[in-house]
């Protein structure tokens, strides 16, 4: 089938430009007629051949691409990722399966690819040329959802690596171009318009400025899992270049001198800040913390080079340039990871400096999970009414009706995301998307764990797109982690409903209750029973999910208040200028207190925070930056701002008084903390959260797998005891006093007892007598008049205390029973 090229360089369809000083001729087709047979996998896969080794070998590679409703697809392979047509393209041979494939010889490691796809709306290649044709052309969308369009390039759903983003500054400031050339319908596209006549947007021809998919040959590895029993997590939530990129880590060895443990911490290069690269340093950082594990916001490939938003107060002189979506909540490469995090942006270049990030931490003998998203995709929503007009890069153009969860006659887009085209996970081709992905993650990237956001939408099918909690995709991914040995974990909610508890065996998940209850009550709301049940590890959501280590209890993390926040302000600050804002959405119900704007009671609610999170049953996990009361101005939403604002400054460590620190650029913290009274020269919470998590690590009792009786010393479980102030009574609703005691001895270790008063008013808590032979030590008051003693006392410096203790208030004290 003839396929007319544009430019003269371009090839008929199925040709090639043999070189006769080669052997095997490059970007031959090999073995054509067994292309409709074959059964090789989805993505591209590079066979070198014999004596080719190296970062770039040459040899056989296998195309595959999924669509079960496209009529021809063509594989193109291209010289130059931007601005020039494509070199060689071949016919793709549909399989039995759905599945396109194709098999060239003599083509090399780093090769950019792509594809393009007619389908029943676009249903004939005849007379259709590269450069804004409309042959062929019926509908931009038709009545089975289809949305094929030939003018645009696709990117491989399965490529390992991707060449730019949709928009990039040389695309903009150098040809002129925008990301709206990718969109469809009969609008008139607007970039370039001197260097080409005025063209609907559904004719524009995107191959030569599209992202292209690359061949990638890796053999590196990531290392040895440390496989860390998931009750003994302590998860450390980050964004990969937010961790390095503030010009602090590079002094981070300097930072941390005098803070015994951290010895061998080194500095970040300047040149790998904010880098895979970068963040490999900081293994060494987080597992002298205690951290088992670092969780990392997306790093799956998305569009982040560019923001076309006006910032109010950002300085070209000071501040680098915004760089759009920071978090990476839209994905197109599933498979891939963002370039823009890589420090060596070579082809091949991205995947080996990611598995060396991995490695440096599985040779601390830390785990790494990663966010990921697939619950929609980064071609977004409609972009008008119509239903006529919307993004064609991916998934959309192979499948649309395949892969996306369609309304209004197959028109519209289902979505409780928030970004306007959920994936449908009940379509065979989505499940195989996402197990495909964490495969290849965990098996060749080296990954431990994964978090799914809005994971409810993985678990919804049917007209009305109910959550079926046995619904295939869940059962399938929990026997695949069950399988591979990693961890799964569900942000268990979306737009259309709160799921907690209700994911099959085998999940944990992301506990929002747990997150809400202890809010509300450390701010005095009085929430006394829902307070107990979710410190004790929320039996009533996690007793069938295999126990209280499924319930990844959390305060706060990338999406809402950081905890220095949460202790500052009564409602969200998104309004502010650069690099605080401003930003728009963030939730409006925070359960938040500004402690009355008393910095000296805010950095004892920090201690308080922290100290319930840590002897809650279940897996702790904290927001990066939380251990310094890093501050991000009040605001509770910054996806966008990719600033020295938001970034994590370790210069907060080494001073008394974090938040009166400049950033580092433009605008100033607001000074939340005030100074504590340490009396180190370093930060009072920093340290005091280092002893927290080294408690936690040291004893086995706050770590457990599974639920208790309500029998103290019964053996063999962990009895978590809940009594009014006096230590006998119930717990009753609208207590703010609270009497907790940790039956450790019950597994050969040690009892602790809480004194937990919220009250504002100060309480004498009676003490039980200790056992025959030991006594009660305290080792934790979170109260401002322990200050100066860092809140907290190893047992060769604790006190002992019998009889009675007072509880200062708003604070929390820790006894332990030793002998």
């Amino acid at each position: 089938m003839p396929v007319t090229a544009a430019e003269d360089l371009i090839p008929a369809v199925g040709t090639m430009h043999p070189n006769p000083g080669l052997d095997p001729v490059p970007f031959a087709p090999l073995g054509e007629r067994d292309w409709p047979s074959e059964t090789f996998a989805l993505g591209a896969k590079l066979h070198p051949a014999p004596g080719h080794s190296g970062s770039r070998p040459t040899g056989v590679a296998e195309f595959a691409v999924y669509s079960g409703r496209a009529r021809h697809v063509l594989l193109e392979i291209y010289e130059s990722a931007l601005g020039v047509p494509a070199r060689y393209d071949y016919w793709m041979a549909k399989g039995s399966d759905d599945v396109w494939r194709a098999r060239i010889n003599g083509i090399p490691a780093g090769t950019l690819y792509g594809y393009r796809c007619w389908g029943p709306n676009w249903g004939t290649a005849e007379g259709w040329t590269r450069g804004n044709s409309i042959a062929g052309f019926m509908a931009d969308v038709d009545a089975s959802g289809n949305r094929f369009n030939p003018n645009k390039l696709l990117l491989d759903p399965y490529a390992l690596e991707v060449s730019h983003d949709r928009e990039t500054p040389e695309m903009l400031e150098i040809h002129g171009h925008n990301a709206t050339m990718y969109g469809s319908g009969p609008g008139i596209y607007a970039g370039a318009l001197d260097r080409h006549p005025p063209v609907a947007r559904r004719e524009f021809d995107t191959g030569p400025w599209a992202p292209k998919s690359i061949l990638v040959h890796d053999l590196s590895g990531s290392g040895r899992k440390p496989r860390v029993p998931q009750k003994d997590a302590i998860i450390y939530e980050a964004h990969v270049k937010g961790l390095t990129r503030h010009p602090s880590s590079a002094r981070l060895k300097e930072i941390l001198t005098g803070i015994p443990g951290f010895e061998d911490v080194a500095g970040v290069p300047d040149s790998l800040r904010g880098t895979y690269a970068g963040a490999a340093y900081m293994a060494g950082y987080l597992k002298a913390l205690g951290y088992t594990t670092i969780e990392l916001l997306p790093v799956h490939e998305f569009a982040n080079d560019i923001n076309p938003e006006e910032f109010p107060g950002w300085d070209r002189r000071h501040d680098e340039p915004p760089h759009g979506n920071y978090w990476g909540y839209m994905t197109y490469g599933f498979f891939a990871p963002d370039l823009r995090y890589s420090h060596d942006k070579s082809p091949g270049g991205p995947t080996r400096e990611f598995k060396a990030m991995v490695k440096a931490f599985h040779d601390h003998g830390m785990e790494v999970y990663l966010d990921v998203v697939y619950n929609h995709t980064g071609e977004g929503g409609l972009w008008d009414g119509t239903g006529e007009t919307a993004e064609i890069l991916t998934l959309r153009g192979f499948d649309n009706a395949g892969y996306y969860a369609l309304t209004g006659g197959n028109r519209f887009y289902w979505d409780s995301s928030g970004c306007g085209n959920n994936l449908d996970a009940s379509k065979a081709a989505v499940q195989r998307l996402v197990k495909d992905s964490i495969r290849h993650w965990s098996q060749e990237m080296g990954i431990d764990g994964f978090r799914f956001d809005l994971a409810a939408i993985l678990g919804r099918s049917g007209a009305g797109f109910d959550f079926e909690s046995g619904s295939r995709l869940l059962k399938d991914l929990a026997a695949m982690a069950e399988h591979e040995d990693i961890e799964i974990i569900a942000e268990a909610w979306d737009l259309a409903g709160c799921h907690v508890g209700d994911f099959p065996k085998g999940w944990a998940e992301w506990n929002g209750i747990y997150r809400d209850a202890v809010r509300k009550f450390m701010k005095g709301d009085g929430n006394s029973l829902a307070f107990i049940q979710a410190v004790n590890g929320d039996y009533r959501h996690f007793q069938d999910q295999g126990g209280p280590h499924k319930s990844v209890n959390f305060l706060t993390a990338h999406d809402g208040f950081t905890l220095m926040d949460l202790v500052s302000y009564n409602g969200k600050n998104n309004g502010g200028t650069w690099p605080f804002g401003p930003s728009d959405g963030g939730t409006d119900d925070n359960l938040s207190w500004d402690s009355s704007g008393d910095t000296c009671l805010r950095r004892q609610r920090l201690r308080d925070f922290l100290a319930v999170q840590f002897f809650s049953r279940g897996v702790p996990m904290t927001c990066g930056g939380d251990e310094f009361a890093r501050t991000q101005n009040g605001n509770n939403n910054p996806y966008k701002l990719d600033s020295i604002g938001i970034w994590q400054n370790y210069g907060m460590i080494a001073t008394p008084a974090p938040t009166a620190l400049p950033t580092g650029g433009t605008g100033s913290y607001h000074d939340n903390y005030g100074r504590d009274g340490g009396g180190t020269g370093k930060n009072g919470f920093f340290l005091f959260t280092r002893n927290l998590i080294a408690l936690r690590n040291a004893h086995p009792c706050l770590r457990l797998d599974r639920f208790a009786d309500f029998r103290m010393d019964s053996g063999n479980d962990v009895t978590y005891w809940f009594k009014s102030a006096d230590g006998n009574a119930d717990v009753r609703d609208g207590d703010s006093r609270i009497h907790w005691r940790i039956d450790g001895s019950g597994i050969g270790d040690t009892d602790f007892l809480l004194c937990v008063n919220m009250d504002g008013e100060g309480t004498e808590f009676p003490i039980p007598a200790a056992q025959a032979g030991k006594r009660w030590l305290r080792i934790i008051d979170t109260a401002a008049w322990a200050e100066a003693d860092g809140n907290f006392w190893p047992a060769e410096r604790a006190g002992t205390i019998s009889d009675r203790y007072w509880a200062h208030p708003r604070s929390v004290v820790v006894l332990q029973e030793t002998v």
